[in-house]
């Protein structure tokens, strides 16, 4: 049984990976690769009911992650129609290509710590599309974000579904894994910068202002402020909502959406119903990308079915059995989270070590932290954020293969070796 579903999911894989080869949307490939490794899984087991109670235990965790996706995703799509990202679009005046990719991968960078890796991946993406004209020189600029948005999700407590699991699991503190992982994580970024800064020349072009769907007024700049700052602020209260109801976060995010509907609602109440349809929410629930959203969807149910058969868990012990060394363990645990997920890894070595073995804020927790949320960078499938800019802009695997996996590995390599130093050398 184990066989056979690894082979459906390599080969799901292989097919996403060779999607413009074989011209099959990689969202209808991933949805079947999910149901078939869940097919086998419960034909193939005496306990039917085990099975599909797991299934539906999953699809609760997944739907969470799903439902935030389609939150985020409205409300930056209604920011947008509003001409909201023009606030800072209109600020950002460079156009040399490394002084304009600094500025963006820092904002990235701190960002992420602030909403989370997913959500700033969305948004500084939907600014790209304001900024940058050129396809290729946009999708350059998407691969860094997604390296950046990692990096800065990983020295926050609510940056990255892996990190919050650990502060969660008691595993590591809000302070201690600020305090110990933002240099490694800034060097897992500014290491791919530096490196970019000698290879990159010339300049981005901007796009040429298009017309909105309506006139804009003088009048109107108050509705895309308002617009703008209250989706922000949204966004950004998204995990104080969370840590004072202890709900997940797509509670708070569909909380936000529905606060921002009522507010797009009152402001364009006087307008007729051809301008004020371009402005609101159904209109903008239209306009998100569905299939990346299907896509998400079939990829985590893939992988939820390796983690329920417990090849994950084996895959993880068997690491610690041949390996005896930590760092090396750690490490390839963060190189393992981008072909599979991070999420079920991270829930494999919690389930494996206990807190007695390695206490709250030990060296290898916050070592896991770091290695789960930038490994992912290597691989376009490795992380949430990889999986959105993927869908927002069509990534293909091997653009992104080719162009930015060595940059990712470069500052993957480089962070971690500044963690194991600043351990040794400087006790933190």
């Amino acid at each position: 049984m184990t066989t056979l579903i690894i082979s459906i999911f390599v080969l799901g894989y292989v097919a996403i990976a060779f999607e413009h080869k074989i011209k099959i949307n990689k969202a209808a490939t991933a949805l079947i690769t999910g149901v078939l490794c869940w097919t086998v899984y419960i034909l193939f087991s005496p306990n039917k009911h085990f099975v599909g109670e797991e299934l539906t235990k999953h699809m609760g965790d997944l739907s969470g992650i799903l439902f935030f996706l389609l939150g985020a995703m409205t409300i930056v799509e209604l920011i947008d129609a509003h001409d909201g990202f023009d606030i800072i679009t209109n600020r950002i005046k460079q156009t040399d290509k490394r002084k304009l990719l600094w500025i963006v991968a820092f904002i990235t960078f701190f960002l992420s710590a602030v909403l989370d890796n997913l959500t700033t991946t969305i948004v500084i993406i939907s600014l790209l599309r304001k900024l940058i004209r050129d396809d290729n020189d946009r999708l350059f600029f998407a691969g860094i974000v997604v390296v950046a948005a990692n990096a800065g999700g990983a020295w926050s407590p609510i940056g990255d579904v892996t990190t919050t699991m650990l502060w969660i699991g008691g595993q590591i503190t809000a302070y201690s894994i600020i305090i110990r992982l933002i240099i490694p994580s800034l060097i897992c970024l500014v290491v791919p910068l530096v490196y970019l800064s000698f290879k990159l020349k010339g300049k981005i072009e901007r796009p040429y202002a298009v017309e909105n769907n309506y006139n804009n007024p003088d009048h109107d700049q108050n509705s895309k402020s308002i617009v703008f700052f209250s989706g922000v602020i949204i966004l950004i209260l998204v995990p104080v909502f969370k840590t004072v109801t202890h709900l997940p976060p797509f509670m708070g995010i569909l909380f936000g959406l529905g606060i921002l509907w009522v507010i797009t609602e009152i402001i364009h109440s006087g307008k007729n119903e051809e301008d004020k349809h371009a402005l609101s929410v159904v209109h903008a629930l239209r306009k998100i990308d569905a299939p990346s959203i299907l896509f998400f969807l079939g990829i985590l149910v893939s992988i939820s079915a390796l983690q329920s058969t417990g090849l994950l868990s084996n895959l993880a012990q068997r690491l610690t059995v041949k390996i005896h060394n930590d760092n090396i363990i750690v490490i390839a645990i963060g190189l393992l989270s981008s072909v599979i997920d991070n999420v079920p890894l991270v829930a494999a070595v919690q389930g494996m070590y206990n807190i007695s073995q390695y206490p709250t804020d030990h060296y290898f927790w916050e070592f896991l932290a770091y290695a789960a949320g930038t490994g992912g960078s290597a691989l376009i499938i490795g992380s949430a954020a990889g999986i959105a800019a993927m869908g927002m802009e069509k990534i293909s695997f091997f653009w992104y293969l080719k162009t930015i996996s060595f940059l990712a590995l470069l500052g993957y390599f480089a962070g971690a070796l500044t963690y194991v130093l600043q351990h040794q050398f400087l006790g933190l």
